[in-house]
């Protein structure tokens, strides 16, 4: 029973790690970090490692490891080789993020501002992921007011490179109908959305 036991703590803290690390992935530790280190063969052992400036951490049995710049998966490797000598077998350890440097949050999850200006029910500076298409942002952004001119909607880009904004024009209608266009739809930083007034008549 107590093996049974054993076994399922095991999968339970290896999936819960995992689906941690997976929503890490990608991230590599850096100074000023908090891991959660937990060692399944002796609990006595799991607790909080700060990441020093120097980019290691302190631990028992181990003294100092080198950990910035590894992923949560290296890491966790790294611990159990340097633990193994003070075990019958390799020990299982996983590791986790208890918390993050201030700036790390932006490399976890990336966005980008846009503007959106005129008839749109929300205007004013917008988070988006990078590589939002311009009709994601129109649908979250929920739409126009009754009076856009869907079909003049403006799209303004500056090229910091050439010193020059360059303004295109989209037929939204005609856009969310599939047809062709020509100029850029996927968002980029500092992009400028105008939605314009409809004319009289139009």
């Amino acid at each position: 029973m107590r093996r049974f036991l054993l076994a399922m703590t095991v999968a339970l803290l290896g999936f819960v790690f995992t689906m941690v690390s997976a929503e890490a992935q990608g991230y590599r530790v850096q100074p000023g970090d908090v891991l959660q280190v937990e060692v399944l063969e002796d609990p006595d052992l799991s607790r909080q490692a700060l990441v020093l400036p120097d980019g290691r951490i302190a631990f028992p049995l181990i003294g100092t490891l080198p950990v910035a710049g590894r992923t949560l998966d290296q890491i966790n490797a790294a611990l159990a080789a340097a633990l193994e000598p003070n075990f019958a077998v390799r020990p299982s350890v996983f590791t986790s993020l208890a918390s993050l440097r201030p700036d790390a949050e932006e490399e976890l999850d990336p966005t980008i501002t846009i503007y959106v200006l005129g008839e749109v029910p929300t205007p004013g500076p917008r988070q988006v992921p990078p590589g939002t298409h311009v009709l994601q942002l129109f649908s979250d952004m929920g739409g126009f007011t009754r009076f856009a001119a869907t079909r003049r909607v403006q799209l303004r880009r500056f090229d910091p490179s050439g010193g020059q904004e360059h303004v295109f024009n989209i037929d939204y209608r005609a856009l969310e109908r599939g047809s062709p266009f020509s100029g850029p739809v996927i968002l980029r930083e500092g992009d400028v959305i105008l939605v314009p007034e409809r004319r009289l008549f139009e």
